[in-house]
């Protein structure tokens, strides 16, 4: 069913307008390789269906950064994150979904329980239902306001291309990350065309 098909761009500038567009015509967007809090801002700004940040991708980087295995899971770089994106929309009444990706422990999503939508892969989900303890929830949406205050967290002006570029190359994390996935992503489609290009050839 058409409502269940979302088409997946980057968070780029580029991406987060491209779905500006799409999305008053009933093409819902996914968008992903969400890295910075100025890439959530833009992506609920222009009413985006769905974002998808990175959890584990962004422990990565901070694991590599502090020279450290690990993080416990309320201080994972990544949960931080999303629980910020989270409340914020919450709290601001933004209806993009927010849909936690790229785990690499069952402390991470156990940490944003309450969270929108959560992809989990095969591994961690046999883990999850191994586990016998119960799950209390982390992320509530009836206390996100109060959460942004404890915070200091005010809803953003609408953001301009510069104010967005300036606010996402502050993040280190976010313009590597960014970065590579897009060169990644281009990777795959290189291979994924050439692969059709073969399989072409040799019907004809």
């Amino acid at each position: 069913p058409k409502e269940k098909i979302y088409i997946k761009l980057a968070s780029t500038w580029q991406g987060i307008k491209a779905a500006e567009v799409l999305e008053p015509e009933g093409l819902k967007c996914n968008l992903t390789l969400l890295f910075s809090f100025a890439q959530a801002v833009a992506c609920a700004q222009a009413k985006v269906a769905l974002v998808s940040p990175f959890v584990g991708r962004i422990m990565d980087f901070f694991k590599a950064k502090n020279k450290v295995d690990g993080f416990a899971p309320a201080e994972d770089p990544g949960v931080i994150s999303v629980t910020k994106i989270f409340n914020y929309y919450k709290a601001y009444d933004y209806k993009t979904i927010v849909m936690g990706a790229s785990f690499r422990n069952t402390g991470e999503i156990l940490e944003l329980a309450g969270c929108d939508n959560i992809t989990i892969s095969p591994a961690l989900l046999q883990k999850l239902k191994d586990q016998k303890d119960a799950v209390p929830k982390k992320l509530d949406a009836s206390k996100s306001v109060e959460w942004c205050k404890e915070n200091g967290l005010a809803k953003l002006d609408e953001l301009t291309e510069a104010q967005f570029l300036f606010l996402h190359n502050e993040d280190e994390m976010a313009v590597e990350k960014l970065a590579h996935g897009i060169r990644a992503f281009n990777a795959d489609t290189r291979t994924l065309e050439k692969k059709i290009t073969e399989l072409i050839n040799a019907a004809n």
